[in-house]
């Protein structure tokens, strides 16, 4: 299948059928050549990335919108103006190729409006980019509720954060401690022809120049290193697990985090990975299979610990809370078309609501660190501010650190801060009642 018409098929199950693309993408990319698997990754990438902008231009090259059977064919123009407008790939081959996909998807008709869009806007393209200006959902290519949160937030640097969530993220990886040191992994990568750099934050993080398979890592399949952004990788250096203790890490799938505290501390009395989705589990028991690492995997809501809690309390727990991903959108940009403005409230109450409930499984004297992917101060520092306010023996504790920005409580970082992901970090102390 050409990549195009596969590239097609994926947005619209994004687009029409609010699937996310990491579960729509994988069926599509069986159905190409694995040369072209690189390529429809980034048109499906890169018209979700742009979709807000590459819509409104075809807004303007269309008389009316597309019946909800036709959606297909306006992902296809999507990709069409994607490979126009941000693409290395001469516009004549663009347009060609596009045009050509049509026949992939049994619409004969289609032919001729694909190619009029594109060659209009070939022809057009001054005045239709020129009219975006006044349009700020097309500008930044964000739509316009996260827009406005933003502006709320960040008087002074929301535009940074939505130029950030429109650039390619680099790739960062997580050397694992109980197999190599860091400066050891770096002089591997250099044999076998790999740029890298130490990641500054965390001491087992390495940036690469640029992207690479995983297949191709050296020692990856072994277990000697994982894929991990550098924001998240601070989830452990701030839990700073001890050896014996009982360690909870809640929503722990995909498990990444849950790894980077085993590789950190390998004598640990135990560590309990609790998540509700047992597909997403499966995966945390795959990432620690690699590693020739255990955890005690409980497939379970974090909220109700009352179904699958033993009675014995944790030393620390890890609150990796669900929340709206609008740190993360430049790796997962079909978020900015799925999530929507009525989720925030939603969310909120959703983390409050596991927070209160995990609490109580906290001894004395424990930390709890309370993290989100999240810029938004709702699901963040006012959450932590919240649940503070209401509980009388949570204690926040100061992070000290070079990266981020300090909050009323705890530190936020915003997206490509410091080269990272947007993340949200609090630590809280509980408190014997005797203090």
């Amino acid at each position: 299948m050409d990549a195009r018409i596969a590239a097609a098929k994926a947005l619209d199950e994004v687009i029409r059928q609010g699937r996310s693309l990491n579960s729509a993408l994988p069926r599509w990319q069986d159905k190409v050549s694995l040369r072209d698997r690189a390529l429809l990754q980034e048109l499906c990438f890169g018209s979700l990335r742009w979709y807000w902008r590459l819509d409104a231009i075809a807004k303007q090259l269309l008389r009316k919108p597309f019946k909800a059977k036709d959606t297909d064919v306006q992902a296809l123009i999507l990709v069409g103006l994607y490979q126009l407008e941000y693409l290395r790939v001469p516009d004549h081959a663009a347009v060609g190729a596009t045009v050509a996909a049509t026949q992939g998807l049994n619409k004969p008709w289609a032919r001729g409006l694909v190619n009029a869009v594109l060659r209009n806007f070939q022809r057009g393209r001054e005045n239709i980019l020129t009219r975006l200006q006044r349009d700020p959902v097309a500008l930044y290519a964000h739509p316009a509720w996260l827009i406005e949160r933003l502006q709320a937030a960040y008087p002074q640097h929301w535009q940074a954060v939505l130029e950030a969530n429109n650039q390619h993220p680099p790739m960062t990886l997580r050397v694992n401690a109980c197999r190599s040191a860091r400066d050891d992994y770096l002089a591997a990568l250099a044999a076998a022809g790999y740029q890298a750099r130490a990641f500054p934050y965390s001491d087992s993080g390495v940036v690469l120049e640029s992207a690479v398979d995983v297949d191709l890592l050296p020692g990856f399949a072994a277990g000697d290193v994982s894929v991990q952004d550098g924001a998240a990788q601070l989830a452990a250096l701030l839990l700073d697990a001890q050896p014996g203790e009982r360690i909870l890490d809640a929503c722990a799938a995909p498990g990444g985090k849950a790894a980077h505290v085993l590789e950190r501390q390998p004598r640990l009395a135990e560590l309990v990975a609790v998540d509700q989705d047992g597909q997403r589990l499966e995966r945390v028991g795959q990432t620690l299979a690699r590693l020739n690492l255990c955890a005690t995997l409980v497939c379970a809501d974090a909220a109700r610990p009352e179904v699958w809690w033993d009675g014995r309390v944790f030393d620390r727990i890890l609150l990796d809370a669900p929340c709206s991903a609008s740190g993360v959108m430049r790796r997962h940009p079909d978020i900015k078309l799925l999530r929507r403005d009525s989720d925030i409230a939603a969310l909120a109450q959703l983390q409050g609501r596991i927070l209160r409930a995990l609490w109580p499984l906290l001894r004395p004297g424990g930390m709890l660190v309370y993290v989100t992917c999240s810029v938004l101060p709702q699901e963040n520092v006012q959450q932590v501010q919240r649940f503070c306010a209401e509980q009388e023996d949570a204690e926040p504790v100061p992070i000290a650190a070079q990266w981020g920005r300090e909050q009323v409580l705890g530190r936020q970082i915003l997206p490509g801060q410091q080269g990272m992901d947007g993340f949200y970090y609090a630590c809280l102390r509980k408190r014997a009642m005797t203090e």
